[in-house]
């Protein structure tokens, strides 16, 4: 199996769910289940966090203008809804229910479109950050998804690919640029030395996608695939030059 890692992160404003998970950070939406056709999602989400940050994040999803799946961000007139199935005083259970229509799509719509059937999604969602795991047969190749996805979301988010490769070793199949050259574009340089100087690397993390994208003056989705394709060549660039020495026996069991 092979298995596709990313993450959306939404600019403040743009995303209800975000906005309340960063205001309360111990809040996270992990996916228990979540089932995809042609025309319709259905999903089972597990809440935890404190009451008052799960009052609001009820009172939001079953009251919102669209799908929080929903890429479009717009009245595409979907039939859909949420509903509580289960809740404690630090925990509750969602689940949801949309109808797909011509205008608008989601990121298992576009999963099932390009690989098929037969997909496994995973979603863990804190704060402005909102990762996904997609594990898919074999023979899949992520590229043209990877495109579909940057062709449906705006600015006002960005997406980072975290892993692409084998879902038991999540081995990269893309660790080289493009154009095969060693070293880091002139883009790729500028990007990383910036995510660099403002914390982008830190625990925790000091600075968004979409924050360090605005300084930049450029698109969260390019800097997204600047840095990524950066952090991929830097990481076959170390494993070559500290490649350990042929005779070095493995550790006895």
């Amino acid at each position: 199996m092979r298995e596709l890692v990313f993450a959306l992160e939404y600019t403040p404003g743009t995303n209800a769910v975000a906005d309340i998970l960063t205001s309360n950070p111990e809040t996270k939406i992990r996916s228990l289940s979540c089932h995809v056709s042609a025309e319709n999602l259905w999903r089972v989400d597990y809440v935890t966090g404190g009451q008052s940050a799960l009052d609001e994040l009820t009172e939001t999803v079953t009251n919102a203008e669209y799908y929080t799946d929903c890429l479009a961000r717009r009245d595409c007139e979907a039939d859909w809804e949420t509903q509580v199935i289960d809740r404690t005083d630090d925990a509750l259970v969602l689940y949801s229910y949309w109808s797909r229509t011509p205008s608008c799509t989601s990121i298992p719509h576009l999963a099932l479109d390009h690989f098929g059937n037969g997909l496994i999604f995973q979603t863990t969602w804190v704060g402005h950050r909102y990762e996904w795991r997609i594990i898919a047969p074999d023979d899949t190749s992520y590229h043209a998804f990877r495109d579909a996805i940057e062709n449906e979301i705006d600015d006002t988010t960005g997406v980072t690919f975290v892993r692409v490769g084998d879902a038991d070793d999540a081995t990269p199949d893309d660790a080289t640029p493009d154009d095969g050259d060693s070293s880091l574009t002139p883009e790729q340089d500028a990007a990383m030395r910036a995510a660099v100087e403002h914390g982008y690397y830190r625990t925790p993390r000091e600075i968004e996608t979409y924050e360090l994208a605005e300084k930049l003056g450029i698109p969260g989705s390019t800097l997204s695939y600047r840095l990524r394709r950066a952090e991929a060549q830097l990481a076959e660039n170390y494993a070559t030059e500290h490649s350990p020495p042929a005779n070095l026996s493995p550790p006895d069991t």
